[in-house]
């Protein structure tokens, strides 16, 4: 285990730079920043869901998907540095089809809603979409494995199936987009 932090506060990061897992500095809006931050905030909005009253299938699931998304923290952070691998992408794909083929076809686009647990999964898919932007971005200027970008997609596809789960599991049901509802 790496050192712990006793004082949390270092002052050091007070110029507006932050140093990444290397040592290396940088500035705290820079790409690769922003791409690992924004996957400790999808993992954050993942444990919002893990507040709810989920299945334990599900459960089991998104607690795997948080020591990834930590894992992929990590990746990010360290330049160079692999955590994640074409068998967690796998996992997530296996995943996905085995909650997938108990869902109905989609028919109409599902709008964010259908109970806490379904909301929560979906702002966790945004978040999630937005990081895998940001990698993208972070991929123009530096070195990023396409896995880390493959991983933040099977996973924001995961949470859109895993809301449709959810919604149904809550018996509030999907909200789906009424797109007929303005006439004219």
């Amino acid at each position: 285990m790496g050192n712990r932090l006793s004082k949390i506060y270092t002052k050091t990061g007070d110029d507006g730079s932050t140093g990444l897992g290397d040592g290396t500095r940088v500035s705290k809006d820079s790409a690769r920043v922003s791409a690992y931050g924004t996957v400790d905030e999808a993992n954050s909005a993942i444990g919002l869901i893990l507040a709810c009253d989920i299945p334990d299938d599900v459960r089991e699931i998104l607690v795997s998907v948080q020591h990834h998304m930590f894992d992929l923290g990590g990746e990010l952070c360290i330049p160079g540095h692999s955590a994640i691998f074409d068998e967690d992408i796998t996992h997530l794909e296996n995943t996905l089809d085995k909650f997938n083929a108990d869902l109905p076809a989609l028919k109409d686009f599902i709008l964010p809603g259908g109970g806490m647990a379904a909301a929560h999964c979906h702002l966790a898919r945004t978040i999630t979409r937005r990081a895998e932007r940001e990698t993208v971005t972070l991929s123009h200027h530096d070195a990023v494995r396409p896995e880390a970008i493959r991983y933040l997609n099977r996973l924001s596809d995961l949470l859109f199936v895993l809301a449709r789960v959810l919604a149904r599991a809550s018996g509030h049901g999907e909200v789906l987009w009424n797109h007929q509802r303005r006439k004219g």
